[in-house]
């Protein structure tokens, strides 16, 4: 498990506002409020903050908050969330921009959920940076806020101090993200197990995805991708697994696209990536074994395709990440 430095800020503040999403709030509550005994050196001191002075707070479907501090406590913050925002028009009240202002400028992570980008948005963070939201409202806020680079099809994206999330569950990939950050792989994953989540969908150095959330896709469809995901050193054509779905290759094609969102060799490297990253990180398999076991043939061409997706080579991840894990 990986140790924070000394400078780490454990205090995780969430916004909190009338009409606050109970989903959203209860994603960053159930990973960053609950006590770790099987890590006691997991330290997160998860709190509230009302944005208007009110002592209760009603949020969605009947839930009540009740705000631990004012926006005054931003400042001494690590980590400050914004779990949605519940009406994209809804003006971002001065006093809210300036806390979170004010919370940046001391060292603060500030982060969205779902149309809390909206929020972020307003205090000028995200100029000139990637961001994302719910896919429902990525062209409203690529138009309120044209200085923002709005990528609609990714689940997070960590512009370091600075992160957004796309809609609702995308909430609980970014904030896995933010523990795997301060503590390492080994207690993202046992968190995401308690979860019963994957630890991390996709994204690795690169911080972002770029594998859309699949649709629910027919049983047919569902065994060709659980084939592939069972047998990533294998080569298919597009004819095989056309047949084993038993449809038309032109009809595979288009149906493989609107379930996953992309082709079947962009799912595949993908998915060959992903094992690559857990072998990395959780093993002492060598680099050549990770080639041949994920259906890169060579170590070369495995080196190739991990940095063009990654950012860094595969050996400076498991440098990474395998020593948060305890390696």
């Amino acid at each position: 498990m990986n140790l924070p430095d000394s400078s780490f800020n454990p205090s995780v503040l969430a916004l909190v506002y009338e009409g606050v999403s109970s989903f959203e709030y209860a994603c960053a509550a159930e990973i960053f409020g609950l006590p770790r005994p099987e890590f006691p050196t997991v330290q997160y001191r998860f709190e509230t903050a009302g944005i208007d002075g009110r002592t209760v707070v009603h949020a969605a479907h009947g839930m009540s908050i009740r705000p631990d501090h004012d926006l005054t406590q931003l400042s001494r913050a690590g980590t400050v969330l914004i779990p949605g925002w519940n009406d994209s028009a809804r003006p971002v009240p001065a006093s809210v921009v300036e806390a979170l202002l004010e919370a940046h400028a001391a060292g603060a992570r500030i982060v969205s959920i779902c149309t809390g980008a909206f929020v972020l948005a307003a205090t000028g963070l995200l100029d000139g940076k990637r961001a994302t939201t719910h896919w429902q409202f990525a062209d409203t806020l690529q138009r309120m806020y044209p200085k923002v680079n709005v990528d609609p099809d990714v689940l997070y994206i960590d512009e370091g101090r600075v992160l957004t999330s796309a809609g609702s569950a995308a909430a609980i990939d970014l904030c896995l993200h933010l523990v795997r950050q301060d503590y390492g792989a080994q207690v993202a994953n046992h968190i995401a197990r308690r979860l019963v989540v994957f630890p991390h969908r996709d994204g690795g150095q690169v911080q972002f995805m770029e594998r859309p959330v699949h649709k629910r896709e027919n049983s047919m469809l569902a065994r060709v991708l659980d084939k592939m995901g069972k047998s990533l050193n294998e080569n298919y054509s597009v004819a095989d697994l056309a047949n084993m779905a038993a449809m038309s290759e032109r009809t595979f094609m288009r149906r493989f696209k609107d379930t996953t969102g992309v082709t079947p060799g962009d799912w595949l490297r993908l998915a060959r990536l992903d094992r690559a990253k857990q072998l990395l990180e959780g093993s002492s398999v060598s680099i050549e074994m990770i080639a041949a076991e994920c259906g890169f043939g060579t170590a070369t061409t495995f080196r190739q395709h991990f940095r063009k997706k990654m950012g860094i080579s595969p050996t400076a991840y498991k440098h990474r990440f395998a020593q948060k894990a305890g390696q």
